[in-house]
């Protein structure tokens, strides 16, 4: 497994989540990972983490049903960002876990995207993810975690790369990013508005058609 570059930190943020998804693929010591695990080892900083963690399988095709699964920790999580309330899951979604190797498979996929997000992220304009802020960033990311949760089809992918990004401005204090990610929400917002009225106009004209 490629290693993560250790000098690509900052004093401001500590560790990057690269790292810290790295360092849990190598704990060879356990056999499962669970969600408990990672909001354990992320500590303080787990909110944004998970938001990414939960959010980023979205951003690709996925069997049906997977946005509403992976959907719901987000909301619990965009919920306690929006309130800053501290890092929290439900037993139930904590205690979900999978097998350490598919964890690792995992890492392996997702880890060289995100160093390379890590590479571009800076603390800038950080007033834009400090409080008040970081709450109305969490109101933004619980109202597209909303949308993920709704069976509509590709209407999935724009609102969790979305919330990826705004998760991304949390971690690092990037204001820019903040900027990008909610850019990006407003737009999402508007194509599944669009997406969600023309469905409804197909079903009123299939009930009309069926009622005649």
């Amino acid at each position: 497994m490629t290693q993560p570059d250790p000098g690509h930190q900052t004093e401001a943020t500590g560790r990057k989540l690269s790292a810290e998804l790295y360092k849990l693929a190598e704990d060879t010591g356990r056999e499962r990972i669970s969600v408990g695990d990672l909001l354990t080892a992320l500590g303080d900083r787990a909110l944004g983490a998970l938001l990414f963690i939960f959010a980023i399988p979205n951003v690709f095709p996925t069997p049906p049903g997977t946005s509403s699964i992976l959907g719901a920790p987000l909301v619990f999580l965009a919920v306690q960002l929006a309130f800053g309330g501290a890092p929290w899951l439900p037993a139930i979604v904590a205690k979900r876990s999978i097998s350490h190797a598919d964890f690792a498979s995992i890492v392996r996929r997702i880890a060289p995207w995100l160093q390379r997000a890590e590479r571009m992220l800076q603390p800038r304009w950080t007033w834009l993810t400090l409080p008040p802020m970081e709450y109305a960033i969490g109101a933004v990311c619980l109202a597209l975690a909303l949308i993920l949760v709704l069976p509509i089809p590709f209407g999935n992918m724009l609102p969790a790369l979305a919330i990826s990004l705004l998760a991304l401005s949390i971690l690092e204090r990037d204001g820019l990013w903040a900027l990008a990610g909610l850019a990006l929400a407003a737009t999402s917002a508007v194509l599944v508005s669009g997406v969600i009225f023309a469905m409804g106009q197909a079903a009123l004209y299939f009930l009309a058609r069926v009622f005649q």
